[in-house]
């Protein structure tokens, strides 16, 4: 059965201010539930309508569906709803292939790049502190249980790239053509803001400016989906990478 304070805390979670108070993020549904507990993350509570997973008794609470209503945030809740602590960050490994995301904001985009990165094996996505927090519900929803696989940094990326000692790539309309250059196996690529880009500030610290080119008739749409252009690019990347 389900408490007051439970479903005051679960419900706060909502917001990134208590996540970080607490140290908590929420994860819905069997699928991703099972990922995150067949990973390096650990449980908190578990809230299920059935005693489908095998967790100690003193984190799990069994509920009633009216109350998994309650406190989920699907418009058709799952069987279950678990807390999960938010790890400590771990240092970015520079030697390989970097993403950078400068302000990405919908929970939707960061959630699909995250899984296009544990598809791709990038295994260090880098956001800017603007960007959205990846353990927003919605992210972590998208992601599919990838997010126990990549290793999401929040850091001051102008710091963080005037400090990077490899090639510094940047997803410009107005950049070179993706698909006639030669592309290294480490190094930072970023992508900019939905509406905006890559800001000027960190503009200035790109050294190569790259472009997925516009085979439509028209040349009329203005820009990809900073998700759509994200699986092109790594593509790309990686495609090279093999042909070495």
């Amino acid at each position: 059965m389900l408490t007051k304070n439970q479903i005051k805390l679960i419900t706060s979670l909502d917001q990134k201010k208590f996540r970080n108070q607490h140290q908590l993020f929420v994860v819905e549904g069997k699928k991703g539930i099972a990922e995150f507990l067949n990973s390096t993350f650990e449980l908190y509570h578990l809230f299920a309508t059935e005693p489908t997973f095998k967790v100690n008794d003193e984190k799990f609470t069994l509920i009633t569906e009216p109350e998994l209503k309650k406190i989920s945030k699907l418009k058709t809740p799952n069987t279950a709803l678990a807390l999960f602590k938010i790890p400590n960050t771990k240092p970015v490994d520079e030697s390989k292939l970097i993403l950078a995301l400068d302000d990405v904001r919908d929970p939707g985009n960061l959630g699909t790049i995250i899984r296009l990165c544990d598809w791709f094996g990038i295994n260090d996505l880098v956001c800017s502190n603007a960007s959205v927090d990846c353990y927003n519900s919605k992210v972590v929803q998208a992601t599919m249980g990838s997010l126990t696989r990549v290793n999401v940094s929040y850091l001051d990326l102008e710091v963080f790239l005037k400090a990077h000692k490899n090639d510094v790539f940047g997803a410009f309309m107005d950049g070179k053509n993706v698909y006639e250059q030669m592309l290294p196996d480490k190094g930072v690529i970023v992508l900019g803001n939905e509406a905006n880009g890559i800001s000027a500030t960190i503009e200035k610290l790109v050294n190569t400016k790259i472009s997925i080119p516009r085979f439509g008739t028209l040349q009329a749409t203005e820009s990809l989906n900073v998700a759509t252009a994200t699986a092109i690019l790594l593509s790309e990347f990686k495609r090279g990478s093999t042909e070495k």
